[in-house]
Order: C-alpha cells, then structure tokens, then sequence
C-alpha cells in the first residue's frame, strides 16, 4: 500500500507529496510541529498535543494554518489513509512559501500544513522496554527556546547520531552547570536512592512534554514523592532507577548512562509500573 501525505488540503502518495524549494521551513526551519501516538486507531492525548501546538505557533507568531476542529479531521483521516492502528502521526505548520528573504513574508501568506501517519510495532517497543536502553550525556548546544516545538533540530540530530555511533539509543543533553536539562528526543527522569521521582522543571530549556505532563498525573494520582528539579550527570549515574518519556515511547527504561549501569541494568519497578500504568491516565479520541 502506498503511504499517504496531506499537504495543503491534498491526500497524495508520499511520492507525490511535495512542497515548494522556498518554503521557509526548508529555507529557515521557520516551522513548528507535533507528534501524537496512535493506539488502537485513536489519538493519544489530542488535547494536550493541540494546545501546545498552539503555544508554539503563538510564540512564533504564525496564525493557526486552520480550526483545531478541521486538524483533527485531518489527523484522522491520514491516519484511516494509511490504515495505522499502533503509531504516531505527524503535523508540521510552517510559516508558507515566499522568496527568500529573512523577515516575515506579507500578511496572508498561505502557510504550509503537512500531515504524516506512520505504523510502529507495539511488540519491539515492549521488548525494549523489558530490556531497558542505553543513554549518552552530550552538551546542550540548543538555542534558548526549546521549549518552542520548533522544526530547528539540527543539534538534536547531532546527539542522536552520537548516541547511535556509541550504541546508546538516547542522548541526554547537559546545561554548563552539569544539569541534565533532557533528552535529544525525550524527556529524561531518574528516581533516587530515596525513591523520590525527579525531572527537570518547565522553562526556556525544555520542551514541555505532553509525556510529561501525563506522568506527573499518574505520579500524584498514585500518591509517589516526586520533586520538580533539575538534577546532575553525577546524580543519574547514583539513581535508583532511570527512564524517558515521549510520545512514541511512553515510559521506556533506562539501564546504562555512558557506560555505567542503573541500578542493576535491568528495568525499575518505579519505571515498569508507570509504563504500565499509562494508557489508563492518557486521553484517548
């Protein structure tokens, strides 16, 4: 079956699907975008994911492409499209195409909307959760609003390959102070020796993980201790137990930073019974 993408008010095959050379997310990274599970066949989150697009698109100052009512058709359908039952779908708005050139393009520029679908396999997501992953820490060299789902990921991409190049399947960026701020594509959290939850708070320096936001609902429902804090490269490498969130992953464990082992390399129990625990909290549409 060919996939299928939306751009700019057409279903085409991923073969056909184009945009224009002069289109400031290609010529700037002048784009936001968002990624939202699928599970069986229903969005994960919607919410949440919408209103953050939102605030990314408010803080760029782009015009919302087209009502949350008529996205989420749109989302729906590529995802029926592509028939994903277990996945994610893609949303990226840029701020449209117009000659190149640095300042905003004239008020009514048509803005460019590309929706994407893909299928993953629950199963290898599982087996990697039961293992547990590796992580890498790296210095942060990100721009100082991360916290804008911007399609500007060029230093993401270069974390993520370095973490690949030393068989590790995250990376973890670090602040000047030593501080984990997150991961390359995640969230990151450890749980202490004392069995104290603990992720970064929100800011400038982070994005605001829906994952995220998620968790802390299950954490306060469950009645754990959890501090919002930022916490070292030092600190992680002593925690009890280590994990990541994030949209395609949910809660998925990790057993080593740069080497050394978590706990007993194997997945915590704090992390497997979040992982476990998540669906039921998540909103499902």
């Amino acid at each position: 079956m060919s996939r299928i993408a939306y751009v700019n008010g057409r279903y085409l095959p991923r073969g056909d699907a184009m945009v224009g050379i002069e289109d400031r997310g290609f010529q700037f990274a002048d784009g936001v975008y968002e990624v939202c599970e699928v599970r069986g066949g229903k969005l994960v989150d919607e919410r949440r994911h919408m209103a953050r697009l939102q605030r990314s698109l408010d803080l760029l100052r782009m015009d919302r492409p087209m009502p949350a009512s008529s996205l989420a058709i749109v989302m729906r359908e590529t995802i029926r499209r592509n028939r994903v039952t277990n996945g994610v779908v893609y949303v990226q708005v840029t701020r449209g195409e117009m000659r190149r050139d640095f300042p905003f393009p004239p008020a009514g520029t048509p803005p460019t909307v590309v929706v994407t679908a893909r299928s993953n396999d629950p199963a290898k997501i599982d087996a990697q959760a039961e293992a547990g992953i590796a992580v890498i820490t790296v210095p942060d060299e990100r721009w100082r609003h991360v916290d804008i789902k911007s399609v500007a990921l060029l230093p993401n991409v270069l974390a993520k390959q370095q973490a690949r190049e030393q068989g590790a399947r995250e990376a973890w960026l670090v602040d000047a102070q030593g501080r984990v701020t997150e991961g390359a594509s995640s969230t990151a959290w450890i749980v202490t020796r004392d069995g104290v939850l603990v992720t970064r708070p929100l800011g400038g320096d982070i994005l605001p993980g829906i994952t995220r936001s998620v968790v802390m609902d299950l954490i306060a429902e469950q009645g754990l201790r959890f501090e919002e804090r930022a916490f070292t490269v030092e600190e992680a490498y002593a925690a009890r137990e280590a994990f990541v969130t994030s949209a395609s992953q949910s809660v998925m464990p990790v057993v080593e930073i740069d080497g050394r082992p978590i706990g007993n390399r194997a997945p915590g129990m704090t992390a497997t019974a979040l992982r476990r625990d998540y669906h039921g909290t998540a909103e499902l549409t």
